[in-house]
């Protein structure tokens, strides 16, 4: 890296005080270049700190083979950025911020007071000792010349730079920051993007009045939801969702959400199915339903086969009303029950996008051959992936790769 002596005169911003910003941020500190950071927020951090709101999923400690598989259609580009900066990396750098943390019985790592704020705090106290100079409330507009420009509370600012961080998040949530409005700007400058698309998404399906009114909201636990990728392959995953007033969410559906959104996009529809319960054998649900007996099937459903009332509305809600009896079909259906969604949920509902920055806009450091000097990290660029843990992972290892290029670009090296 280059010395403190050699860059001081150097100055760098980033733009974007999410992880992908602060961990680029970090890398030009280490550099001994001065860093000043914008962020159009009155304060850095803000989706990162409501994603932990619940519970802060860092990562995950899956094998790093099916980890990097995550990434879908850029697991390639990806695997050398968390090949750098992954799963083990990511928690040895945060215990160095003085936080622990543990892996819960899902798989997904947390930190052990399970909150991102302390993370953040620790991380911004120590960014701000190096010398990073954080303008908040200072919005992107573009440029003016060859400066860069922001729209701030005192009016608009031009700021030079010897290079600059671009870390502007995806299309949702946009009350956190993250409207997407970047898009028109690059493409202006020649940098080929992929439309911003829903991500970890939710679904729609037309549900009966019935079941609007009385289930929506419930959890369907311990499922195996089923979806057909493009290639033939079915994919299936055992976990939760919700039912909602107009379809399904859940992070049981995030996981098949990139799946389902292309079936849509492709044909306007798309077909998951459900088996309710997965721990029972087909055969033993059929001869549970056609013993003879006084008690409802309705009952019998519940007592005996343990399905609780949103599965039954579920199974209700699809299911031939005319073969209720038969207990071969019934059984068939609670094993592969199809569901047809016909759209997603709003982008700006969505946890993340899909979309953004081309990496064959980019050499191998993240920079943006239209654009020398500019380097693209975290949700702008064009990957997905489930949540889990995955997302916030490729922001850092990204934030780190688009670091250490500019740290690289100031240094001579391309």
């Amino acid at each position: 890296m280059p010395s403190t002596a050699n860059q001081s005169s150097k100055r760098a911003i980033v733009i974007g005080g999410g992880p992908a910003g602060l961990m680029a941020a970090e890398q030009l500190l280490n550099a001994g270049i001065a860093v000043e950071l914008f962020d159009a927020m009155p304060s850095v951090g803000r989706k990162f700190l409501l994603a932990g709101i619940g519970g802060m999923n860092i990562t995950h400690s899956e094998a790093f083979a099916p980890f990097c598989r995550r990434y879908r259609e850029r697991e390639n580009v990806l695997t050398p950025m968390l090949e750098q900066f992954g799963a083990e990396p990511l928690r040895a750098w945060i215990r160095e911020l003085g936080i622990e943390t543990f892996v819960g019985s899902s798989g997904r790592v947390f930190p052990t007071e399970m909150k991102a704020a302390p993370l953040l705090r620790a991380w911004l106290t120590r960014l701000k000792k190096q010398g990073l100079v954080i303008h908040t409330r200072h919005r992107w507009r573009g440029w003016q010349q060859n400066a860069w420009l922001f729209e701030s509370p005192e009016g608009s600012v031009t700021v030079d730079a010897d290079v600059v961080v671009l870390a502007l998040g995806g299309g949702s949530w946009k009350k956190l920051g993250s409207d997407g409005a970047w898009q028109t700007l690059l493409q202006q400058r020649g940098v080929e993007l992929s439309p911003l698309r829903p991500a970890n998404c939710g679904f729609l399906c037309e549900w009966s009045e019935h079941l609007k009114n009385h289930f929506a909201g419930a959890p369907i636990k311990q499922v195996i939801m089923k979806t057909l990728k493009q290639n033939g392959e079915l994919e299936q995953r055992r976990g939760e969702f919700v039912l909602t007033e107009h379809g399904i969410e859940g992070s049981l559906v995030y996981a098949h959400a990139a799946t389902i959104r292309d079936a849509l996009e492709q044909t306007g529809s798309a077909t998951i199915w459900l088996d309710l319960a997965p721990d029972r054998e087909a055969k033993t649900i059929e001869k549970t339903l056609g013993a003879s007996g006084k008690k409802s099937v309705s009952n019998r459903l519940k007592t005996q086969l343990g399905l609780d009332a949103g599965k039954c509305a579920l199974l209700f809600e699809q299911v031939d009303r005319n073969r209720i009896q038969d207990a071969q079909y019934l059984g068939q259906q609670i094993k592969h029950l199809p569901i047809t969604l016909h759209g997603t949920t709003d982008i700006d509902e969505a946890i993340s996008t899909a979309g953004g920055v081309k990496f064959e806009a980019m050499n191998e450091q993240l920079m943006l051959n239209a654009m020398p000097g500019v380097f693209c990290a975290g949700e702008m660029l064009d990957w997905e992936a489930p949540t889990g843990g995955y997302l916030l992972t490729a922001c850092f290892s990204t934030g780190l790769r688009a670091g250490l290029g500019a740290v690289a670009y100031l240094d001579g090296r391309r």
